[in-house]
């Protein structure tokens, strides 16, 4: 589904990267672009905290209620996955050529697309999440080894530079 997704909106949105032709250009686009791939954290963070503040535990250090726990579990793994995601995004933006760059944004979309997908799913029951996770870690693979074969096959020379 995610390669589908990303194919559809790479052909059928109408925008186009800016023109970047030097690699710290390409990394300030790619931090650009990942401030949005926070949005979903963030919210996380807020429904968090209003759920521990709307919490009926009499400790609130103590045992953490399951509604809270879903909250906490989310925001640790989406800035776990986020590290990853947006390392990976700047080695891959590194690599791609100008006429290809419109990935960036499209990737930090689906990231916090899917993101939200997995904490509406880890919600509703802890079977269902999945499919939201796959659509996080799936192309988080996809860019790694893309990341590796091009720093280890397309440019070994370049590896250390």
């Amino acid at each position: 589904l995610c390669p589908c997704l990303i194919y559809g909106a790479y052909v059928f949105l109408p925008f186009d990267a800016p023109l970047l032709p030097t690699v710290s250009a390409r990394l300030v686009y790619t931090l650009r672009c990942a401030a949005f791939a926070t949005f979903p954290i963030i919210l996380g963070m807020i429904v968090s905290g209003i759920s521990r503040l709307c919490s009926s535990a009499l400790e609130p250090f103590g045992e953490l209620q399951q509604e809270v726990e879903i909250h906490r579990t989310y925001v640790s793994q989406s800035v776990h996955l986020f590290i990853l995601y947006f390392f990976n995004m700047a080695v891959l933006a590194t690599y791609l050529q100008q006429e290809v760059l419109k990935l960036i944004p499209l990737l930090t979309g689906l990231f916090a697309i899917s993101r939200l997908i997995y904490w509406l799913s880890y919600a509703i029951g802890r079977s269902f999440r999945a499919f939201g996770f796959s659509m996080t870690f799936l192309p988080l693979l996809a860019m790694l080894l893309w990341n590796l074969y091009s720093m280890f096959v397309l440019e070994p020379e370049n590896l250390l530079a």
